[in-house]
């Protein structure tokens, strides 16, 4: 399998008040193509500062980022990246923010033009191409927003808690919707999120980090059967065996307590 990304040593230490603070310490790994791995840890472990460094928004005061086998420096044409909000505009059209980063980078043609006419009808949103965001359920906006990313084809797609603004429910929607999408387009996948269960969903791969400073403790592959030669979905791996084996080992190696219930 090609290797999309690689992290080598990387440490980042950042000067406070009180003195240097060692966020990340060490940290190696590799993403290879198609692959969707997550990134979870405890709070201020340094889980978003990572997703930074990689995207080449933070330059790590050790170590090196390589995508594609080139070492990042600055931000990169290579890496989409989705936050927490949105951040559709809501004086355009659905379709016209999605359009909004390939006219960024001057990439609007009758190629791109076709290949997001594709993705608003094969991920259910054609029919709603000329609404306005407040028009759309919070699921539906996520959809739009991952689709505006991918339409710049990226080599790497980085989601950054992408989903913690949503309900519960809307949440367990959205990570299927994410999930088909993610397959289906064979989108490289970097993920940080706070949810364990989420990460065991949707993952391929965990990194567990420990507390600041961020270290690796374990690197997980997840193994779940295939249905009908399809991989499971992430609500059929939730009702899985195998999840609470690896939502167990991953909980005991954050070191959070829990009370007996």
């Amino acid at each position: 399998m090609r290797e999309i990304v690689r992290l080598e040593n990387l440490d980042e230490i950042y000067q406070a008040e009180n003195g240097e603070i060692t966020a990340l310490e060490g940290i190696s790994f590799s993403v290879y193509e198609g692959e969707l791995l997550g990134i979870v840890g405890p709070s201020g472990c340094g889980k978003s500062t990572l997703l930074s460094i990689v995207s080449g928004l933070v330059q790590p005061t050790h170590g090196t980022v390589w995508i594609g086998g080139e070492p990042v420096n600055g931000v990169s044409d290579k890496i989409g990246y989705m936050l927490q909000k949105d951040s559709l505009l809501e004086w355009r059209s659905i379709y016209r923010n999605v359009l909004l980063g390939l006219e960024i980078r001057g990439l609007v043609c009758e190629e791109t033009v076709r290949y997001v006419d594709h993705l608003l009808t094969t991920y259910g949103l054609h029919d709603f191409r000329d609404k306005y965001p407040s028009q759309l359920s919070g699921g539906m906006r996520q959809r739009a927003a991952l689709i505006r990313t991918l339409a710049v084809r990226p080599d790497l797609l980085l989601l950054d808690e992408a989903f913690s603004a949503l309900d519960y429910q809307t949440r367990l929607a959205v990570t299927e919707d994410v999930c088909r999408i993610l397959q289906q387009e064979r989108v490289t996948t970097l993920m940080v999120t706070h949810d364990i269960s989420e990460a065991i969903s949707m993952c391929d791969r965990v990194v567990v980090l420990s507390a600041r400073p961020g270290r690796i403790r374990q690197i997980h592959t997840l193994r779940f059967p295939t249905g009908d030669g399809q991989p499971l979905s992430p609500l059929e791996r939730r009702s899985h065996e195998n999840f609470k084996t690896y939502f167990n080992t991953i909980w005991k190696e954050l070191d959070v307590h829990v009370e007996d219930q």
